[in-house]
């Protein structure tokens, strides 16, 4: 009987497999904090015998190699991969024992990368499929995105995507159940994935990759393509350099006194309270990245990459948490952690005003407001209030100067990222407000709606 565990990393929208018939372990796609995989594996009584990667990741920093020198696991990488440790080199039709029942067949399924590969997992004995592991190639209603290496190969992997997801359903039995690393809010899907499972005979009835003909797919994918996290430059070259296991040793505690040299010097000082916490009141010139799913991604995405980081949280659980989620997209080692409302926490604290959308159609029927949009394009182009002006958080650091004088009311899908925005435009002498608010009820509050499309996002926040 083979078991298989989902490990799952909502803060960045991936699963990891851990696959056992009771005797050996497998373990697709860890993630770079490998304790939760061991764990898994000797709450079964099982050593971790192979390490299988499908991709060499742009989303996140690895754990494979980690794992595999930690537990004495063979370490499964596309043998065309270009990478810098020793690894066994494997390649399409490959097949591999595992256990004592199990084996693992290579597919080469190119298209999220050109040496993607994708795994069948097999009863040795009877040939019956257990699953296939499909990393970034054929999601659950979706596919991985084909343009994280570059515009110029953009089309040729897109084709490529669809050639693979087709044969993936031609070789597959229909029941077969689909286990993708990405599509969970990961940026690295092409679009949103619409279940937490499915199978290969549910996917040829729904997935456009294997509904529509190849230049239908392909046109439809790319058009559907937005931007995706910048701090994705740097997770390809890591895991191909071959990532250690992460520090997550407690972080130098900071007195509050020292935060404001730190800001002074150029630190990214980076307060993790709920949004509402710290728009009532926080260290000037600190940024409020609240913490939880989308934390990660978004201070990632927004950070030069290689400043150095100082943590403000309510708890210290709160700040291991947040180094644990760092770690993963190899920001390792912050600068220090402080507990805020500690001793030294100062009396004056900046501060800027929190609304919904009530709040703001009443306020521009007063007077004439600038409105900020921090959405992404493909959410502007699905509806944005008349006469707002646009410019998406990830871009918002480059265009502080472009922006209209005056007060700011900025406003985002759900309000996480208008926070985010507010603090950066605060940091810099902005007089701001936060629309904390879903903005499926900016219409109902009386705001004028346009530009509605049917245009489809090409990933989730």
């Amino acid at each position: 009987m083979i078991e298989i565990v989902t490990i799952e990393t909502p803060s960045l929208g991936d699963r990891t497999y851990l696959a056992t018939d009771g005797v050996g372990a497998l373990v697709i796609d860890p993630q770079r904090d490998i304790d939760r995989v061991l764990a898994a594996a000797a709450a079964r009584g099982v050593a971790v015998t192979h390490v299988f990667e499908t991709h060499i990741h742009n989303d996140y920093v690895s754990g494979g190699l980690a794992l595999a020198r930690q537990s004495g696991a063979a370490y499964h990488v596309n043998a065309a991969d270009a990478v810098a440790f020793s690894r066994v080199g494997i390649a399409d039709g490959d097949v591999i024992a595992v256990g004592r029942s199990m084996q693992v067949r290579v597919i080469a399924t190119p298209g999220h990368t050109f040496t993607h590969l994708a795994y069948a997992l097999e009863d040795a004995a009877t040939g019956e499929v257990a699953a296939v592991f499909t990393g970034g190639s054929l999601l659950h209603g979706s596919t991985g995105r084909p343009d994280l290496l570059g515009a110029e190969h953009t089309l040729a992997l897109a084709a490529a995507q669809h050639t693979s997801a087709r044969r993936l359903a031609a070789v597959l039995p229909d029941r077969t159940p689909i286990c993708p690393t990405h599509g969970f809010g990961s940026f690295c899907a092409a679009t949103t994935a619409g279940a937490a499972g499915s199978t290969i005979g549910e996917e040829k009835r729904s997935n456009p990759a294997l509904t529509l003909g190849a230049d239908s797919y392909v046109a439809a994918l790319v058009a559907g393509l937005d931007a995706y996290p910048a701090y994705y430059a740097h997770m390809a070259a890591a895991n191909a350099a071959g990532p250690e296991a992460p520090d997550q040793a407690p972080l130098a505690r900071v007195a509050v006194s020292e935060l404001g040299w730190r800001i002074s010097a150029g630190q990214w000082v980076v307060d993790l309270r709920p949004r509402r916490t710290f728009a009532a009141g926080h260290m000037p010139g600190s940024f409020g990245f609240e913490y939880g799913d989308s934390f990660a991604t978004y201070l990632g995405w927004l950070v030069p990459w290689g400043t150095p980081l100082t943590l403000v949280g309510e708890t210290g659980t709160q700040i291991a948490a947040a180094q644990r989620d760092l770690a993963r997209i190899g920001i390792d080692r912050p600068a220090g952690a402080a507990i805020a409302n500690s001793a030294g926490w100062p009396a004056a604290l900046a501060a800027y005003p929190v609304t919904d959308f009530p709040g703001l159609a009443a306020e521009r029927a007063r007077q004439d407001l600038t409105i900020l949009d921090v959405r992404r394009n493909s959410e502007r182009a699905r509806g944005h209030i008349a006469g707002s002006v646009h410019v998406p958080l990830h871009e918002l650091p480059g265009q502080l100067r472009q922006l209209p004088h005056g007060p700011l009311w900025v406003h985002c899908q759900g309000g996480y990222r208008a926070s985010i925005a507010a603090s950066l435009l605060q940091a810099v002498g902005r007089s701001v407000t936060a629309v904390d608010d879903d903005f499926g009820r900016a219409a109902d509050a009386g705001l004028p709606i346009t530009g509605l499309s049917g245009r489809a996002t090409a990933a989730v926040a």
